[in-house]
């Protein structure tokens, strides 16, 4: 599709935060109350290639070759997507840019359809109770229920609340020392991101450590002022 039928007034947010911070759960959120459309690198691509689109193909042969797709095919993408009607209320950009190279050239096609990053939304978190928090995660292996040893124990040991089932499943990389690799390669690539976004007076942090719906309305409001 066509970059000019990006819908000129769609607003644009960027969703930061390392993993575990709540990003799908916030993100499902403002879908919700303001009817903007969540927008992930990986399903940009996986929709592409199903749909056949031109950068879609590139990105296939791409992929086939077991190489990383490139910024400019992805922007393409992007484009691509963004001139889809259901993007007319405002899009979340979930996982791009990763770079502030990346976040050049988002800018650029910005500016070609008069839009801009409204805001740039960074869920900040202690690191230190991140690792607590995502090592001890676990799911029922049947209805797929999510608990945690410190804050959302099983009731009976063992046993899912929802189904009685009694396989539990956990992540091979949610264990306290790859937690601590990755929250650290976040803040190393994500840093320069953030100092980027502050310099264009579009960042806004939100403490993302406390209950969903207090981060929620922390975001509603930024989001609200953002786009008004």
């Amino acid at each position: 599709m066509d970059g000019s039928k990006i819908p000129v007034t769609a607003p644009v947010l960027i969703l930061l935060g390392p993993p575990g911070a709540g990003k799908g759960t916030q993100a499902r959120k403002l879908e919700e109350n303001h009817g903007f459309v969540q927008l992930s690198t990986g399903d940009l691509l996986r929709a592409a290639v199903a749909a056949g689109t031109e950068a879609g193909q590139r990105a296939k042969a791409v992929m086939e070759a077991g190489d990383l797709v490139s910024d400019e095919i992805v922007i393409a993408i992007l484009r691509d997507r963004l001139g889809d009607a259901d993007c007319a209320k405002g899009v979340i950009l979930d996982g791009f840019p990763r770079t502030t190279v990346q976040a050049e050239a988002l800018d650029v096609l910005l500016r070609a359809t008069g839009q801009r990053i409204n805001v740039a939304i960074s869920l900040e978190v202690d690191d230190d109770a991140m690792v607590l928090r995502i090592s001890g995660r676990f799911t029922c292996g049947s209805c797929g229920e999510g608990y945690h040893d410190t804050f959302k124990p099983t009731i009976k040991p063992g046993v899912c609340d929802m189904c009685g089932g009694t396989e539990m499943k956990r992540r091979a990389d949610d264990n306290a020392e790859t937690v601590a690799q990755r929250l650290a390669a976040y803040h190393a690539q994500t840093a320069p991101l953030i100092d980027y976004y502050a310099g264009q007076g579009a960042l806004s942090r939100i403490p993302a450590m406390g209950a969903i719906e207090e981060i929620a309305t922390a975001l509603d409001s930024v989001v609200a002022a953002a786009t008004a």
